[in-house]
């Protein structure tokens, strides 16, 4: 069975996935049999490149149809496009950037012994190595007449069809596949990388210092949240992967660091759709002598440079087209006042229970016994009433008091917290405190969690006397958020979670 294919492939079955699989297998062979021939064989150490492809591209993109440069290079790249017509083949490879040359092989330029066997043994999906001339072709196409060539990696199995899309599945679960065939998957990982180092830039800016804490702890905390178990064989303990990093971060506030930052994994044993990943990445900042105020400022700037660095500009066009404005100063809105005009009835931190839960019954807002406190039922109201209707970024600002265990309550209005949520396109992307630093007062916050904990709740804090202790000592005034960097991704990419996380967790 013959494996050159066409300008456009027909997608492979898989009684012609096997077939190709023992024909290349075949190759291989060959290859590694005649590697003294055939230079290196199927998997050589290196190949002597002198250039990449989008540097070519870069320097020659614009020359004349039919035109010589004179210049000799050496590519490699993967084979995606092959026609072996007579005395003449041509080929095109692509980088891992997406950037592409034509190699055409000539009878004239390599010999008939050395064509024969590139007709023979390179297929679609090859990492091949070129040298000679880079010219323009008759139809203005960037080339490289091939002097030599080489298989620098032998692919067993065939590409997908280049010329459809793949199925969300298959991006999903081979995103190798994805990175090679489509355009935007590439763009989705250059736009993380370079929103992290955005992020990294803003930070330094303002005299922030990285750290690490742990991703093992032997005890959850920094959020409401279930967290993965495990177990230590070293130290025959239980352990838990980290739902945040808050409790270690303040730590390092605690201690003389006064603006820290970390950027790292962290897990949630918790339900997966299209804003939630059980392991996603976070960043988390602290501030001292700022507060919920000065750390919305920041969460702003953060994003607005983090946009400019992917798109340009503050207003980014979304994969589907869509442009979308993260720039001007964002709104802050109260939870309450907006949950209340929304509602059409004045909801306070004062409201009864009673009233919260008939009012939700009436809506359908299902909020379960077990953690069926006024916060809860303000919140699942708010969400139910206003959340939806929030597609340019704001900052929710004043929270219930009983769902913020690690925030200062607010400094004018009594029942609530100085705690923000930022909203974008209808997500939560980021919150933001005043941190809590009153020792006593989180004693407090803890033990109602735990008491939460005993009635069932899965997310509530336990006490954590580390921390508790590190408290103690005295921690500076301080602002602190978190922002999920695979929802920054959505918000500037417009793709849904899954899109925007490398290689996500799949079943």
């Amino acid at each position: 069975m013959s494996d050159q294919q066409s300008a456009e492939p027909t997608e492979p079955t898989e009684d012609d996935i096997f077939e190709q699989k023992a024909v290349r297998l075949a190759k291989r062979a060959k290859l590694i049999e005649q590697r003294d021939n055939l230079a290196g064989g199927a998997y050589p150490v290196t190949v002597p490149v002198t250039t990449t492809i989008g540097a070519l591209r870069q320097q020659y993109g614009e020359l004349e149809a039919d035109t010589a440069t004179g210049v000799i290079a050496g590519v490699a790249g993967r084979v995606v496009f092959n026609r072996n017509t007579g005395k003449l083949c041509f080929a095109t490879l692509q980088a891992g950037d997406g950037s592409r040359i034509q190699a055409m092989i000539s009878l004239a330029k390599v010999g008939e012994e050395s064509l024969a066997a590139y007709k023979e043994l390179v297929d679609l999906g090859d990492h091949l190595f070129v040298s000679g001339e880079v010219i323009s072709s008759r139809r203005g196409e960037l080339s490289i007449m091939v002097d030599e060539w080489q298989i620098a990696a032998k692919a067993i199995l065939p590409l997908p069809n280049m010329y459809s899309d793949l199925s969300e599945e298959t991006r999903v679960r081979s995103r190798f596949l994805d990175l090679i065939v489509r355009d935007q998957a590439r763009a989705n990982a250059i736009a993380r990388a370079k929103t992290n180092a955005s992020l990294r830039a803003t930070f330094a800016k303002h005299d922030f210092l990285e750290v690490e804490t742990p991703m093992l702890q032997v005890q959850h905390g920094g959020a409401s949240a279930r967290p993965f178990v495990t177990h230590s064989n070293a130290f025959d303990t239980e352990l838990f992967l980290r739902i945040a990093p808050e409790l270690y971060l303040k730590r390092a506030v605690v201690g003389g660091l006064d603006r820290v930052f970390e950027i790292n994994r962290n897990f949630r044993n918790e339900g997966a759709d299209s804003t939630h990943s059980p392991e996603f990445a976070m960043l988390e900042a602290y501030q001292a002598y700022s507060d919920y105020n000065g750390i919305a400022d920041l969460t702003q700037e953060l994003i607005q440079e983090a946009a400019i660095a992917v798109s340009g500009s503050t207003t980014v066009t979304w994969a589907d087209g869509t442009e979308f404005d993260l720039g001007g100063q964002w709104d802050r809105i109260s939870m309450y006042d907006s949950l209340s005009a929304a509602a059409g009835v004045a909801i306070t931190p004062q409201t009864p229970l009673a009233e919260l839960k008939a009012l939700a019954e009436k809506e359908g807002v299902d909020v379960p016994e077990k953690v069926a406190t006024h916060g809860k039922y303000v919140e699942e109201l708010w969400e139910h009433f206003v959340k939806g209707d929030l597609e340019r970024p704001t900052f929710v600002m004043d929270f219930p008091v009983d769902t913020s265990p690690l925030v200062r309550e607010h400094r004018s209005i009594p029942g609530v917290v100085e705690k923000w949520d930022l909203y974008v396109r209808g997500f939560e992307l980021a919150t933001g405190y005043s941190e809590l630093i009153d020792p006593v007062i989180q004693r407090e916050r803890f033990v109602e969690q735990a008491k939460l904990a005993a009635r069932g709740d899965d997310e509530a804090m336990p006490v954590d006397d580390e921390f508790l202790r590190a408290l103690e000592h005295a921690m500076p005034p301080t602002g602190g958020m978190g922002m999920g960097i695979d929802r920054l991704l959505m918000a500037i990419t417009g793709l849904g979670i899954r899109e925007t996380i490398l290689f996500p967790l799949v079943k």
